[in-house]
């Protein structure tokens, strides 16, 4: 595996995995489940966030402080739908980023990413100085998230500076990305055993979307 990868293994991550895998949680309960791993999964993505010097006065005296670098602008970009979920907990973290959205879904027969929307601007004034973390629940064939890589790294941002961050990754979306953007940090709860021949993560949890936002058929 490569040493780009960092799976959160924290009991509470463990804990609520077990409810949002399970297929008799409601979607009340698994969009809440997921919003709780998302703060573990957040705190690693972020643990390296730049730090600068500052002073502060509390209501006793002046002392000094840590803040996070504003040399560096951080960008939320989730995929859409269900990278939805992620950004919201971002946003309420990180509320001094900014939130991109990246519009794509999968093609069920060819399993490749389908564009319908995106907010990158076309270009970047200094690349060298964005963060970028990457925002969807499942990293299944890795397809789509090589092209939400390949969109930043385009517009010559370092692939150190961006990350990738998913509840529940496949092997082969693992490999499938970092054969081609080894640099790429990817943040993940899980890793699997495997896709089935639909291109669906087993165990997984089923279609993230569906249930985050309870659009599954009956």
């Amino acid at each position: 595996m490569n040493s780009n990868v960092f799976v959160v293994e924290h009991p509470l991550c463990c804990h609520n995995l077990s409810i949002i895998r399970n297929k008799n949680s409601t979607a009340e309960v698994f969009r809440n489940a997921v919003k709780r791993i998302t703060y573990l999964l957040f705190y690693k993505a972020t643990e390296n966030l730049e730090l600068e010097d500052m002073t502060v006065e509390t209501p006793l005296e002046v002392c000094n402080c840590k803040t996070i670098s504003t040399k560096k602008e951080i960008i939320i970009a989730p995929i859409l739908r269900a990278g939805l979920i992620f950004s919201d907990i971002a946003n309420e973290i990180m509320p001094f980023a900014t939130v991109r959205h990246i519009g794509m879904y999968r093609d069920e027969k060819t399993l490749q990413p389908v564009w319908y929307y995106n907010k990158i601007p076309v270009e970047f004034d200094n690349p060298e100085n964005e963060i970028i973390l990457l925002l969807d629940p499942m990293l299944a064939t890795g397809n789509s998230a090589i092209e939400s890589i390949k969109l930043f790294v385009n517009k010559k941002v370092p692939q150190k500076n961006i990350k990738f961050v998913s509840l529940i990754s496949a092997p082969e979306g693992l490999e499938n990305v970092h054969e081609k953007y080894p640099d790429v940090d990817i943040i993940t709860a899980s890793i699997d055993k495997c896709l089935n021949s639909s291109g669906y993560i087993r165990p997984g949890l089923g279609d993230a979307g569906d249930r985050i936002f309870n659009t599954a058929e009956n």
